[in-house]
């Protein structure tokens, strides 16, 4: 059973048709026709961990319904006109005093930086377990020493070099998009495809990563099958399960 642990929201993608601009001003007329919606962030990771077969439950902020990430999206091409991010401010704080962290076998935490977990949360997480998996927005620091691999993008890795040690560096695992994966100096090619959307593929990815390292205990492996799971999902609309 794995434990995931972050903020939640509702991801909401508006799909419709734009021929026209406004006529006062430069910007196109977008035309709705259909709305699909989503449990998103933490929760889609949890969704994703389910749908590869394993047991997960999950601390998040009761109130991730209100937490909304709305994209207007042109429904024949799926470009992106605009994303509109609301409720942000109304996410609450975890409350870490009633957590049984001992009875799971991998945690992971999913930290969207909107406030539900501070660095001593995170600190005070993964100095209590000996298996925690970190994916976070915010700048890295000794607060994450006792974490035991780290998921990290390139954008956000770029951003927060300049703070990490070598032995942090050399829990990480950076996404880099259409070219893979990192993992200390190994990279983890993945093929080509037609990328249709990449909402979400980071949860997918992290997924992947996590319940591959459950079953072997090898971090080289579970970054390939990670890449084939993000892989799947990149190629359909929206933010979807593997």
């Amino acid at each position: 059973m794995f434990l995931v642990i972050g903020e939640s929201c509702l991801d909401v993608f508006v799909y419709g048709e734009s021929n026209r601009l406004a006529p006062e001003a430069p910007a196109p007329v977008f035309i709705p026709k259909e709305q699909k919606h989503n449990p998103g962030m933490a929760k889609n990771v949890q969704k994703n961990i389910q749908a590869l077969g394993f047991g997960c439950d999950l601390v998040t902020n009761h109130n991730w319904k209100k937490i909304t990430k709305t994209r207007y999206v042109h429904k024949s091409t799926n470009q992106m006109f605009i994303r509109v991010d609301s409720g942000d401010e109304l996410v609450e704080r975890i409350d870490l005093s009633e957590l049984n962290l001992e009875k799971y076998e991998i945690i992971i935490i999913s930290d969207y930086c909107k406030g539900f977990l501070n660095e001593e949360d995170i600190n005070y997480i993964a100095s209590r377990h000996d298996c925690v998996f970190l994916d976070t927005k915010k700048t890295l620091g000794q607060w994450c020493d006792s974490v035991n691999y780290i998921k990290i993008n390139n954008i956000e890795y770029e951003k927060t070099k300049h703070m990490i040690s070598k032995r942090m560096r050399e829990k990480m695992v950076i996404t880099l998009g259409p070219n893979g994966c990192q993992h200390r100096e190994k990279r983890f090619p993945v093929d080509k495809v037609e990328i249709k959307d990449v909402s979400g593929a980071g949860d997918t990815f992290l997924a992947g990563l996590v319940t591959k390292f459950y079953e072997g205990r090898d971090i080289e492996k579970a970054c390939i099958y990670a890449n084939e799971c993000a892989t799947v999902v990149v190629q359909r609309k929206g933010v979807t399960t593997v």
